[in-house]
């Protein structure tokens, strides 16, 4: 096969291969791919296949690579090969091999020399190779031929790009011997993905074409143009050796035959070749195998540790067993009603970090979204101002009255207090909705018993349902009881005598006292014009008389504090390109609210903040749109309707009886309305669970058919006990290994300059018909960097010196850094000497 030297490194990645093959699981020891880049027949495919031992891939005259060839080496029992487009097809014959390479090629492609950067995916099973990645990567070509586009030399780069940027690809950087090195595409590109130069080898392909007299000593002792990990010569099969069938292993020995009989190479024969190619390549992934190991028994480790509790659980499981069935059924009961409790009554353990949920999201209900709800169905002053001249005229009918009447003042509370019944209603829906979201939070962990978790979820909503219309019927009981009996004695209430006084107060809510800090968090400042850079996030600060922004959280540099007088909020359609969620602060005098604009739009990310910042906006006294100071519209409802002197006092009389009694009665309801709830819903639902669910779960049916398992849960329990088995075996082979492997460092680095980089900035000098004359008459050229002799001028450029005679021994050579060339000289007065 030609591939032995990899074969020491075969038993020890296959033992771990079979522990995990064993749970149909991959050992991903992330083995590097081998990248072989190169231009057009410069000899890359035949690098790879004597690397890989097969000869398959496409050849011949005007026979390129015009797709990537994706070649996955799996080690196994035969050999065989596998296309990734052919699923199921097995080849046995590579000859096969080569002929769907080139059909698959051109069905892409077309038969006119077209490229493409779809790889080809072919599997090769064999008992020679390790489980490896091979890429044969198409040649770098200068002029487009036949269906090529253009651009067709970039369009390969950045396809050849895609692959060698990978931190665990190994660049092979193939150059043929009769062309200028400094100038190879393969080794300049390897240079801008590998600057270090640690994961490229220059490979020096067709040394057996060079002309007479000129061998490449030098670039293979790694003294000209230094790579930090060197250069290896091939020696390749010609195309009369292809077509003649002469086998890798045939041509692999007539490789060796040339370095041990060529003059220049005899010296290194042993660090030349493909063998010497391929434990370099042995070398490098012995070390990787060696680096990962102790890492890939860490993971391991974790892995195992965190399967030990529950392969335990399973090991004595027995599926059949009625006992396990009753006892596992008591304990899902148990747990779910556990985890019930913790998510209302809150819990250290298993907290969610990412939204409200369960008893956190109740405790919003109750006290943001309730009494923002409250707010929202206060009357319109207007309408209420109204309201009231009219029930008073229509209570003293056709006699002008002389006195305010009590009954205006009793028929306009009531009228407020049933619209109570609303919000409080909607109160109850969310905490039940909330209520089955955490039943069904909390049966995720039945899901392993889909019956069970069916039927728990149907028992407990229907329960909760069932307590939805008693807890309705009693709420509205409250409203029904604050409407049977209007107290006007209770102590917070003003009395008539304080509403005369009050007249000419404005109706204004009762905010904290002082500057207490309500509400601190982010917001998004929305209509800030794109000129002037945008919506930005600003960290906002809500306190009892003014709302501030500031940079950052640390509220070191204030950007505005916008005072609350005079303020509303109100609700703005969320834009169709916005995620946000966005509410607006206005001023009900028109004034302009921030700089120039007369509405401040501040987004949120959810609704549920939305909500919440305007309940906290409404603690501060920033009412939503509906409410409207009564000074504010004063002279407005004159306008409306007309109301003499007397009317208007009585008018203002009742208006504020009105708001100190339904501030009474609705501190009372946002007071009553939790307690309710919690005893009439929660606590009850709380309670059947512990005291019925179980009862209930018996009498509907058969509790062995509830305990049936998935068929999900039979494969994971299956699967668990396997891979716990498997972690085992592979810790132990671990253990077994010796990681003392021969480890080879890394070469220091060398001065790489010479390649330059690819934008081309830097330019290799032109090769030299000089150094071609100097290497056939068996003189070197200088290493790079050598001073000149003395008396002599230093180098002025590129074509130094060049009509000095070419006998002078002690001359330095000019010539560039190159292989040298096989073109002839170009004039006689320039040939070397016979």
């Amino acid at each position: 096969m030609g591939n032995r030297g990899m074969e020491d490194l075969i038993p020890l990645v296959n033992k771990l291969q079979d522990a995990f093959s064993s749970i149909g699981q991959a050992c991903n020891l992330d083995l590097p791919q081998i990248a072989v880049v190169g231009g057009q027949s410069a000899g890359k495919s035949s690098v790879l296949e004597n690397f890989v031992g097969r000869d398959f891939l496409p050849r011949g005259s005007g026979i390129v690579t015009r797709r990537p060839l994706v070649l996955q080496l799996i080690s196994a029992t035969a050999e065989w090969a596998e296309f990734l487009h052919c699923k199921g097809k097995k080849f046995t014959d590579f000859d096969e091999v080569r002929q769907e390479i080139e059909a698959e090629t051109d069905r892409v492609t077309g038969g006119n020399k077209g490229i493409s950067a779809v790889p080809i995916n072919l599997r090769v099973y064999s008992p020679h190779v390790l489980n490896l990645t091979l890429i044969d990567l198409p040649g770098i070509t200068k002029v487009p031929v036949g269906d090529q586009p253009v651009d067709i030399e970039q369009q390969i780069k950045d396809m050849i790009m895609q692959f060698i940027t990978r931190e665990s690809c190994l660049i092979l950087a193939v150059t043929p011997a009769n062309t200028d090195l400094a100038n190879s595409d393969a080794l300049k590109m390897s240079k801008d993905v590998d600057p270090q130069g640690t994961r490229t080898i220059g490979v020096i392909t067709k040394l057996d074409l060079m002309d007479e007299g000129t061998d490449a000593r030098d670039v293979l002792e790694n003294k000209l143009l230094p790579l930090r990990r060197g250069y290896i010569g091939v020696v390749n099969r010609s195309q009369k050796d292809i077509d003649g069938k002469k086998d890798i292993k045939a041509a692999m020995d007539a490789e060796r035959k040339f370095f041990l009989s060529h003059g220049s190479y005899r010296h290194m024969a042993e660090k030349m070749g493909t063998p010497r190619l391929q434990r370099v390549l042995n070398e490098q992934l012995t070390n990787h195998i060696r680096d990962t190991l102790p890492a890939f028994r860490s993971k391991l480790q974790s892995q195992l540790l965190a399967l030990d509790k529950e392969a335990e659980e399973y090991r004595g499981y027995r599926p059949d067993d009625p006992s396990r069935k009753t006892k596992q059924l008591l304990q899902m009961v148990q747990q779910f009603s556990v985890d019930f409790d913790k998510r209302i009554e809150g819990s250290g353990d298993q907290v969610d970090t990412v939204e409200l949920s369960g008893g956190a999201k109740i405790n919003r209900i109750f006290h943001e979204r309730f009494p923002f709800e409250l707010v929202k169905m206060e009357c319109d002053e207007k309408e209420m101002r109204r309201e009231i001249s009219y029930a008073i005229k229509n209570i003293h009918g056709i006699r002008t009255g002389l006195f305010t009447p009590d009954m205006a003042f009793e028929a306009i509370v009531k009228k407020q207090v049933i619209k109570l019944k609303e919000p409080c209603v909607k109160c109850v829906d969310m905490v039940i909705q909330e209520l089955i979201n955490t039943v069904r939070q909390c049966s995720n962990k039945l899901e392993c018993f889909p019956r069970l978790r069916e039927e728990t979820e149907r028992i407990v909503t229907s329960h909760i349902r069932d307590r939805e219309s008693r807890a309705k019927d009693q709420v509205l009981l409250l409203i029904d009881i604050q409407l049977s009996y209007i107290n006007t004695n209770h102590e917070d209430f003003i009395g008539f005598a304080n509403a005369q006084q009050r007249s000419s107060q404005t109706n204004k809510s009762q905010s904290s006292a002082g500057n207490q800090v309500i509400r601190k968090g982010w917001l998004t400042i929305n209509n800030i014009s794109i000129m002037k850079g945008g919506a930005k996030e600003y960290w906002f600060v809500l306190t009892a008389e003014s709302l501030s922004w500031f940079k950052d959280d640390e509220e070191k540099e204030k950007k505005y504090m916008l005072p609350l007088d005079n303020l509303k909020v109100r609700d703005v359609e969320k834009s169709f390109m916005s995620s946000k969620h966005i509410f607006c602060i206005f001023n009900t005098e028109s004034r302009n609210v921030y700089k120039d604009n007369r509405t401040l739009e501040l987004a949120c990310d959810s609704q549920d903040d939305v909500e919440s910042w305007k309940s906290s906006l409404l603690r501060a006294g920033v009412y939503p749109e509906k409410t409207i100071n009564v000074e504010s519209e004063t002279t407005t409802t004159a306008d409306n309707f007309s109301m003499d002197p007397q009317l208007e006092r009585k008018v203002e009389t009742i208006r504020n009886l009105v708001d100190s009694y339904m501030a009474i009665v609705n501190k009372c309801i946002r007071d009553l309305m939790p307690k309710a709830i919690m005893h009439l819903m929660i606590g009850n639902v709380k309670d059947f669970i512990n005291a019925e669910l179980l009862a209930q779960l018996y009498s509907a049916g058969d509790q062995n058919a509830l305990m049936d398992e998935s068929q999900e849960q039979a494969q994971r329990r299956d699967e668990v006990l396997r891979t716990h088995q498997a972690l085992k075996e592979a810790l132990t082979i671990i253990g077994d290994i010796s990681t003392s492997t021969i480890t080879v460092p890394v070469p220091p680095p060398v001065d790489s300059s010479w390649m330059g980089d690819q934008s081309g900035s830097r330019r290799s000098p032109p090769s030299s018909p000089t150094a071609s004359r100097r290497m056939s008459s068996g003189q070197r050229p200088a290493p790079r960097g050598a001073p000149p002799p003395p008396n002599r001028p230093g180098p002025l450029g590129p074509f130094n010196n060049t009509a000095d005679s070419p006998q002078a021994p002690s001359r330095p050579n000019r010539a560039p850094p190159s292989i040298p060339s096989r073109r002839p000289p170009p004039s006689p007065t320039r040939q070397a000497p016979p």
